[in-house]
């Protein structure tokens, strides 16, 4: 049987997206011809108005549906403490910790000259005018901890140096309810190295 070139456009599409492999392209392009057409138009609408409703914020490179983001226009944030992460999607696990009312920094990538990402790339000059402009007293480098992230914050934290500023990083270690014998060694060798007084 011939395979129909609309279906293949289809596929093609889903495959596009992070994490789906050619196996979960097909089956949710079959799943859209199964559905009513009322919900495919549903579902093609809100892809739509995604792309043209939401956009950065320009102040901290949050996603937006207004001129600034909910956390740059929430009057009740607290703008000493500026977590600097590398994509927007980073902020939702600070946003679910009750006790966090600061705000946050996108980077926009990480340094990775073999994916073409260099520090010009980044908003880091904007980090640094936010710093003067905002009354910023603590940067956390909240990248993850990869070669490339790593690179990143130690990179960040050499340009803040010129400021009057705390500039810390997230710890590493073991999460909890982890078991020991099952670490490897850089996980425990990070907790070693971020142990604190009890």
């Amino acid at each position: 049987m011939k395979e129909l070139s609309t279906l293949i456009a289809l596929t093609d599409s889903f495959a596009k997206l992070p994490g789906v492999g050619v196996k979960s392209a097909e089956r949710m392009a079959y799943a859209v011809l199964e559905m009513k057409e009322a919900d495919a138009e549903e579902f093609a609408n809100a892809i739509l108005n995604a792309k043209r409703l939401v956009h950065r914020c320009p102040n901290c490179g949050l996603y937006a549906e207004g001129p600034l983001c909910d956390i740059c226009g929430d009057p009740h944030r607290d703008h000493s403490t500026c977590v600097v992460i590398s994509y927007p999607k980073d902020a939702l696990a600070f946003e679910k910790i009750n006790d966090f009312h600061g705000v946050f920094h996108v980077l926009g990538g990480t340094i990775s000259p073999s994916k073409g990402m260099n520090a010009d790339s980044l908003q880091i000059d904007r980090l640094l005018k936010r710093v003067d402009e905002e009354g910023i007293k603590e940067v956390i480098l909240a990248t993850n901890p990869t070669l490339e992230g790593e690179t990143t914050a130690l990179f960040v934290a050499k340009v803040l140096e010129s400021k009057n500023i705390k500039v810390s990083r997230l710890a590493y270690g073991l999460p909890m309810g982890a078991s020991l014998d099952y670490a490897d060694s850089l996980t425990l060798e990070k907790a070693l190295e971020g142990r604190k007084k009890l």
